[in-house]
């Protein structure tokens, strides 16, 4: 195996590999998302739920390439669980952190193999 072609391959493969990922489609100016942004962008990651679902943010002009969708997406925020490149089910809006994460758990544990975090 040439040298250049087993770097690529060893590169590629240290790469993860997300079978869930939850999309955060949004727009210039969207008021909702800038205080989704405030209020949980910054520890999603470090959530169950962030591990579990990886976020990725998708302008809306752009979304219908990007994700096999169910339907049209009209809202901005709108949280698509997505699966291998396909929409699992959507939370459209973001009402307050306070209703964010319980509806979030929810349809993570409705539409895959989410366990969430053990008390």
């Amino acid at each position: 195996m040439p040298p250049l072609f087993a770097f690529f391959v060893a590169a590629l493969t240290a790469l993860p590999v997300w079978a869930v990922e939850l999309v955060m489609v949004d727009q210039p100016g969207c008021v909702y998302c800038a205080r989704w942004e405030a209020e949980i962008g910054p520890i999603y990651p470090k959530t169950s739920e962030g591990r579990f679902a990886p976020l990725r943010r998708v302008n809306i002009r752009d979304v219908q390439e990007d994700v096999d969708l169910k339907r049209r997406v009209v809202f901005t925020p709108t949280f698509l669980v997505v699966e291998d490149g396909a929409e699992l089910i959507r939370l459209e809006g973001y009402p307050g952190m306070d209703f964010f994460w319980p509806l979030l758990d929810e349809i993570l544990r409705e539409t895959t193999d989410y366990i969430g975090e053990t008390p």
